[in-house]
């Protein structure tokens, strides 16, 4: 891999082969700035002006709902959040504040050992239940974002445990029984939210699935240029985040930017894209039905 390639200011720029260069070097974003080879993100980083990060963000807080209270109020707390953000973070969840550290710990630890001992794991096969690479969209997005992620399929089919690099071996398994009960039970309150019955999210096989995305962002020389993870929206049921103290994630509320600012011992929960979908579909439902009933009284009324 030639780094002087990745920042020269030649005119002609090809971006396919700057890429190409960089994920077959299989050293991740974190391997190129121990490199020392760098003063400059290299090009295919860079995000167009008008939509790189800006320091501004709304002033407003994102529920927190602490799982411990009654659950009527609970249900009518995740009800109010999922409906009106798609986010809430969550204390006295059941998980151990010591699982929570140990993982982010291990996450850390992982990506923080020398670049060649890394290499081993750095691949985009998808068939093996665990990768490790530099944006699983990185040859397809138009400009890449400067972080490394460990990629993991948990369930229904975990991966060989060989896969599964040491650093995080033990921490990812902890952390999986701990999120699966969780995940049973946040489906529980969004059921009970949803007016249907606690475990029906559960029979649809809306837990069944689960898969792990470790992020990790090193320092980044040319901050403003690019972002550690581009806006999007999650594609599952639910998503649960484990954020470390350092902050800097946002979710859009209305037309605004809102930061999540982190809670000592707290979850992020973001409401996913089927979830959302099923809800729209329950609601076009229930209109219907309204106007239904609304139709057939408005009829035998005339008729009478």
């Amino acid at each position: 891999m030639s780094m002087a390639t990745m920042n020269s200011d030649q005119e002609e720029y090809d971006r396919l082969k700057e890429v190409k260069n960089f994920d077959d070097s299989k050293i991740g974003v974190k391997g190129l700035l121990d490199s020392g080879l760098i003063s400059s993100i290299p090009r295919f980083f860079h995000h167009p002006p008008e939509s790189r990060p800006t320091t501004t963000a709304a002033a407003v807080l994102v529920p927190i709902i602490d799982l411990s209270g009654p659950r009527s109020a609970v249900v009518d707390e995740v009800r109010s959040a999922a409906s009106t953000f798609g986010f809430f973070q969550i204390t006295n969840h059941g998980i151990p504040s010591a699982v929570l550290r140990r993982t982010v710990a291990a996450v850390k630890s992982f990506n923080e050992q020398p670049t060649e001992s890394k290499m081993a794991h750095y691949h985009r096969e998808t068939g093996r239940g665990v990768n490790f690479s530099t944006n699983v969209d990185l040859f397809r997005s138009k400009a890449a974002s400067w972080r490394d992620t460990i990629q993991m399929r948990l369930a229904p089919t975990p991966p060989n445990p060989e896969d599964v690099p040491e650093a995080v071996r033990s921490e990812v398994y902890e952390w999986d029984r701990e999120i699966g009960r969780l995940g049973d039970d946040l489906l529980g309150l969004l059921s009970e939210g949803l007016g249907i019955e606690r475990e029906r999210l559960k029979e649809l096989s809306c837990s069944e699935s689960r898969t792990m995305a470790a992020h990790y962002y090193p320092y980044c020389p040319e901050p403003d240029m690019t972002y550690g993870l581009t806006s999007h929206t999650d594609p599952g049921v639910v998503t649960v985040v484990l954020q470390n103290q350092v902050g800097g994630l946002q979710v859009k509320h209305g037309g605004d930017w809102v930061n999540i600012e982190p809670v000592p011992g707290g979850l992020i929960v973001n409401v996913g894209d089927i979830l959302q979908t099923a809800k729209m579909k329950e609601e076009r439902a229930r209109e219907n039905l309204v106007k239904a009933r609304s139709s057939r009284s408005r009829r035998s009324t005339t008729s009478s």
